[in-house]
């Protein structure tokens, strides 16, 4: 059962035990609402056979206290049992969630967005906290509780008993004949909201370029749009859901009529006594005021499969697995035969084959669009190739876990992410446990220190979002001062001196030039000057090794290289 909740609703195993639990706290604290009924009851009979005498007066005024003293007790257990283990499930859900995408191939990132899988962790989440602590228990608990409460209306009298619960499984069905076409809707608002999000998230990211393009105006409309089209999606599978959950709670309200009518004829026929018929009247009425409550908690659940098929989706994703320990022997970095295809099923690599060897600088040239930064990626086993195979050392890297092999680079990209803190912390990414003296020093080799001593608090001065108050050769130095820090053996470089004036590129080169001494360095390249000083030059073209060999080899054998040398030279001639 435990295993079937945790599939059915995107639990953690306790979370499945919670669940449970609260399931089980509800039916305690439904029935205890039934004990006062009963109570009653047999106030009404003293009542009808001559009135209370003393000591049945103690006795009621005991059970009044009682009855009291059992709902609360019922009540607290319940708050805990679903409120509160809800709220930690959810919390545990969302780290789930993030570990899980922490380990799946970057393959996947290719079908979502950042607003999709935001929704996920976030929206769907509170979507489920929403549902456990609300729905799910409380429809589990008026389920059972009714059914328990149905056998004893039967041990009573079964005429009566089937007239008062025979509109509960007509209701229910009504409900759960609506469950795929709730599902259709859901899935349209929830397509809606992911589309809102992603335009609202878009906007604002690109806000600069809009307003430079004089594009504003036109990209809210198309906003708007957006804007309408959730408000309409929302509206109609509330309309959805509330036009057979009304219908399951009128169909409620005939048992009351059923039992009147029962119970007279019966009374009349003189096959049941007032009490009897009196404390059908008391349960029916008691009865279905929960289901009502029941019936829009089925339709809330039903709702919710939406949201669970979306989070099972990152949940069952397959992840990137392998050992724990290192085995290579030295940092030659080795393409056999690698061939790889994004999930688009259009080829980007075919037949790649190169060595990069420890202590040498390894260029990959060529067009764009040939594959060079999704070689470098596949060397660091972001994504897992096809077919062939790529070794470190002469250790299959297919066979490690990411984050282990992971140990053995230094990346600097070419699209530099920071995060809203110091420029210490920024750097200490690197490696979290350097000293705040490491971190100056590979921030000097850097040249951070230019404009670091230019900020208010120095190397504890807060960047901004994403670096928002540096340039982008400040950002660039930051990570490419992440490099120096962590001083991996393997080091791959998306042509990190690109943003740099050309001052700042020469020092950032000869500080290069001393971090890559005896270390295996792949650097993805665009200027030609950037390659001239490289050990060996691979050109890839339409995803295959057009060329290789050094600068010198490919200038007077090559084609491609030549000529982008030819184009650099013509291009950086040119004036206004």
């Amino acid at each position: 059962m435990i295993k079937t909740l945790q599939r059915r609703f995107a639990l953690s195993r306790q979370g499945a035990v919670d669940l449970i639990k609260g399931c089980l706290a509800c039916v305690a604290q439904d029935i205890s609402f039934m004990l006062p009924v009963g109570l009653f009851y047999y106030f009404v009979i003293d009542m009808m056979n001559g009135g209370v005498s003393g000591s049945r007066v103690t006795f009621y005024i005991i059970g009044v206290m009682v009855c009291l003293v059992l709902i609360f007790i019922a009540a607290w257990f319940q708050y805990n049992a679903t409120y509160l283990a809800t709220y930690v499930e959810t919390g545990v859900r969302r780290i789930s969630l993030a570990e899980q995408i922490r380990k799946i191939p970057l393959a996947f990132f290719g079908k979502k967005d950042l607003a999709d899988l935001t929704n996920s962790i976030m929206g769907d989440c509170a979507t489920l906290e929403t549902a456990f602590s609300h729905f799910v228990p409380g429809l589990a608990g008026s389920l059972i509780s009714t059914t328990l409460i149905g056998i004893c209306l039967f041990a009573y009298d079964w005429r009566m008993a089937l007239a008062a619960v025979w509109v509960l499984p007509v209701a229910f069905m009504i409900t759960l004949f609506s469950a795929r076409i709730q599902e259709y809707f859901n899935r349209k608002s929830v397509a809606a909201n992911v589309a809102l999000e992603s335009g609202v998230q878009e906007c604002i990211e690109s806000l600069q370029d809009l307003k430079a393009n004089n594009a504003e105006e036109s990209y809210l409309k198309g906003l708007d749009e957006k804007i309408d089209d959730a408000e309409k999606k929302h509206i109609v599978t509330e309309l959805g859901t509330a036009l057979f959950v009304v219908s399951s709670t009128l169909i409620l309200k005939f048992g009351i009529a059923t039992v009147v009518l029962v119970g007279s004829a019966l009374l009349i026929a003189g096959e049941i006594d007032i009490p009897l018929f009196f404390m059908f009247l008391l349960v029916a009425s008691r009865l279905y005021a929960p289901l009502e409550g029941a019936l829009q908690n089925l339709a809330a659940v039903i709702s919710t499969r939406t949201n669970i098929n979306r989070m099972n989706e990152i949940l069952d994703h397959p992840v990137q697995t392998g050992g724990d320990r290192v085995t290579n022997e030295g940092y030659d970095i080795v393409f056999d035969h690698v061939g790889f295809s994004y999930n688009t099923g259009e080829t980007v690599l075919k037949d790649v084959s190169f060595t990069a060897k420890q202590g040498e600088v390894t260029a990959l040239v060529g067009p764009s669009g040939g594959g060079k930064t999704t070689v470098s990626r596949l060397a660091a086993r972001f994504w897992d190739i096809d077919k062939g195979k790529i070794t470190v050392g002469g250790m299959d890297i297919s066979k490690i876990e990411p984050e282990t092999l992971l140990s053995l680079y230094s990346i600097v990209f070419q699209d530099v992410t920071l995060f809203n803190n110091t420029i210490m912390e920024n750097i200490r990414i690197g490696r979290k446990e350097a000293s705040d003296e490491e971190v100056i020093a590979a921030a000097r080799l850097a040249n951070c220190e230019e404009f670091a001593a230019k900020l208010p608090d120095g190397y504890n001065s807060m960047i901004g979002e994403n670096g928002c108050e540096l340039s982008g050769g400040e950002r660039q130095r930051i990570s490419i001062a992440r490099a120096f820090l962590k001083n991996a053996p393997v080091i791959l470089l998306d042509e990190a001196t690109a943003s740099l004036d050309v001052e700042n590129e020469t020092l950032i080169q000869a500080a290069l030039s001393r971090l890559i001494k005896d270390k295996t360095v792949l650097v993805i390249a665009h200027r030609m000057r950037t390659v001239s000083g490289a050990d060996k030059v691979v050109v890839l073209s339409d995803g295959a090794v057009a060329e290789q060999g050094t600068p010198d080899e490919l200038m007077n054998a090559g084609e491609i290289y030549p000529h982008m040398v030819k184009l650099q030279t013509v291009s950086q001639d040119w004036r206004i």
